[in-house]
């Protein structure tokens, strides 16, 4: 593009009122005059605006709940309230927010319904798909400003994924077996940050021991998963249990983020030093190069302003067996720390 191109839209966004990120945002536009130079069909560009706007719409209506830590609960639209695992989404989700969670569903009956019921209308955001039949949204959360219609399965996937601390997934059809699978293989890969993910059914239900038998007896009999994988998972029967495992998940730890290829482990706490050299014994397996170091904030985490104070656990990890380092997070939140206190959400910026 030439400069005097570039110029201008520099110019356009410096006159827009743009907040900040101005150079993110003029690669927006640049992007998206470049699509228009490309030729791109219409049905391409039709797909790229509508995708961008429900990106945008999603952000906005999230952006000023960044503070909570949120809690995902798919399960089946087709379940009767009548149902034993509809009446213990509901306790769910009164659970949740008795413990400070908001929820997030799908937006529809059933599973949904009823954890989005418990939840109440205040604490609750329903990402609802549009479809031409099955899914209107429950009476819970229609009408309210935090429902979310989306048309295309990819954005609602990617906010489930971004905006999600935890993964509470009841009995299901298709769709709650494709919502889990894309959680588990986006953090088998690394693409989605580590979070818990509670498989929860009803004292005498054996639908996720089934599932696993499937997962144990085909694909890691076939060698198409590795035995870490099932780290990334647990099986649950009731509420108390499935809340305490996603309590313990953010005992001591806080959130990590990537820089570069070191894993920056944010903690509530700092870690006493025979705890670090335990963490080094047991996970030196995990770790490619050099050992975990406990920190303050990298230079490279400087506007993260809110979670500065924070102690830091730095390592540079082979990249390669998340389940591992799902134990890791484990063991943090075993480990003996000093004393501290932390925000209770990671920055989003």
């Amino acid at each position: 593009m030439k400069e005097s191109e570039m110029a201008a839209v520099k110019a356009l966004v410096a006159k827009s009122g743009c907040i900040h990120s101005h150079d993110l945002v003029e690669e927006l536009v640049l992007t998206a005059l470049q699509t228009g130079r490309d030729d791109a069909s219409v049905a391409d560009l039709k797909l790229f605006v509508r995708a961008f706007k429900e990106m945008r719409y999603a952000a906005k209506v999230f952006q000023p709940y960044e503070d909570r830590r949120k809690v995902a609960v798919f399960g089946s639209a087709r379940t009767s309230p009548k149902a034993a695992d509809y009446q213990m989404a509901e306790e769910m989700g009164r659970r949740l927010v008795g413990k400070d969670f908001m929820v997030i569903t799908g937006g529809g009956d059933g599973i949904m319904g009823a954890a989005q019921k418990g939840a109440g209308r205040k604490n609750s955001f329903g990402l609802n798909i549009r479809l031409p039949f099955e899914q209107s949204a429950n009476e819970t959360i229609e009408g309210d400003k935090k429902l979310i219609n989306f048309n295309y399965f990819f954005t609602r996937k990617v906010n489930f994924v971004k905006e999600t601390d935890a993964f509470v997934l009841f009995p299901g059809g298709f769709g709650t077996q494709d919502e889990g699978f894309e959680c588990l293989t986006l953090m088998q890969t690394g693409k989605a940050n580590i979070t818990p993910v509670a498989l929860l059914d009803t004292p005498d239900g054996r639908y996720w021991e089934t599932w696993e038998f499937f997962l144990k007896n085909d694909l890691l009999r076939l060698k198409l998963i590795s035995p870490s994988d099932f780290n990334l998972f647990k099986i649950f029967h009731n509420c108390d249990e499935a809340i305490e495992h996603i309590l313990h998940f953010y005992k001591v730890f806080h959130s990590y983020r990537w820089v570069r290829d070191k894993m920056v482990i944010r903690l509530k706490s700092r870690l006493t030093l025979r705890s670090v050299e335990k963490l080094n014994e047991t996970f030196r397996d995990v770790i490619r190069t050099g050992c975990m170091e406990q920190t303050t904030a990298l230079r490279e985490e400087r506007e993260e302003t809110e979670i500065t104070e924070l102690p830091r656990l730095v390592l540079t990890p082979k990249k390669k067996d998340f389940g591992r380092l799902r134990l890791l997070i484990d063991a943090i939140n075993d480990a003996k720390t000093e004393s501290a206190t932390a925000p209770s959400r990671p920055s989003r910026k």
